[in-house]
């Protein structure tokens, strides 16, 4: 299929979009909320350890998702701290909400807020603002920066987790590939957001610079994607990975299929001996306001 001509950009629309996926993906993404916790938990580690998540610690979490990091920080900041998650899916949040709540936590707090308008929020009033996996689908990736900031006391931390390149993220880059060779997608022109938006060297620090933040740290952490098979990871992306979802709106339903068993083959070199794992390298950056 030929590749379509690039048109403008929308945000807004592209903001609806998500939203709307990530609602329907929400029950999806909270039933693998396991799988997604010890594949990013080192990841996770990382990031609460460079954003200073400490017991009494009041921490903002943006794209929270369904809280499976947020309720970990939660217990991280016991006794004293709290923890407030937002995002921009309520379905997602509501998951959240009562897993803290099943959990006994009561110092989680879930709020529904663009990560890109966080003014709403009290200046200076948190130690620490992350994000997992969320700022690189954000159009204005340093609004959404510069907002954390300003959440963020003075000598606080910001932190995120993103992707690093595509060459070390096959599990998921491979999928991308071949939906944009099939539907037809044009590669994303510079600025803006997906999946691997920040990790070319130098990105994610150069993002934080930008914003005004001092002290930036950077690791890489390997995040293999560990499964039974390729059939499975498969599965996994298909239920919850929103992203995918939004490159097929173009595809019928016999398209969408096809798609999905060239991409279980392409993936299957990845299992061996009864078990598979997907490349994944994480990117964990860190700043002080």
């Amino acid at each position: 299929m030929s590749t379509t001509t690039p048109t403008a950009f929308d945000a807004s629309a592209f903001k609806v979009t998500t939203r709307a996926q990530w609602q329907a993906a929400a029950e999806a993404w909270h039933r693998w909320g396991p799988l997604v916790g010890r594949w990013l938990g080192d990841a996770t580690e990382a990031m609460f350890d460079l954003a200073g998540v400490v017991p009494g610690a009041r921490v903002l979490d943006v794209a929270a998702g369904a809280g499976e990091q947020s309720i970990t920080a939660a217990r991280r900041v016991l006794p004293g701290g709290r923890v407030l998650a937002t995002d921009l899916a309520p379905a997602l949040l509501e998951r959240a909400a009562a897993d803290a709540a099943a959990a006994g936590l009561g110092n989680v707090e879930v709020r529904e807020l663009d990560g890109e308008a966080l003014d709403t929020l009290p200046e200076s009033s948190f130690d620490a603002a992350i994000s997992r996996v969320g700022l690189i689908y954000f159009p204005d990736q340093l609004g959404a920066v510069l907002g954390m900031a300003r959440a963020v006391r003075s000598g606080g931390r910001v932190a995120a987790v993103v992707y690093s390149t595509p060459d070390r993220n096959a599990f998921f880059s491979i999928p991308v590939r071949i939906i944009r060779e099939r539907a037809g997608l044009a590669a994303p022109a510079p600025g803006q957001p997906g999946p691997f938006s920040l990790g070319a060297d130098g990105a994610l620090e150069s993002l934080f610079s930008s914003a005004g933040l001092r002290d930036i740290e950077v690791r890489r952490v390997p995040s293999p994607v560990n499964l039974p098979s390729a059939a499975e990871c498969v599965r996994f992306e298909r239920e919850s990975f929103g992203a995918l979802h939004q490159m097929m709106t173009g595809l019928t339903d016999a398209q969408r299929e096809e798609v999905w068993m060239e991409i279980e083959e392409a993936l299957t070199p990845f299992q061996a001996d009864g078990a598979f794992s997907g490349p994944c390298e994480m990117l964990v950056g860190a700043g002080t306001v």
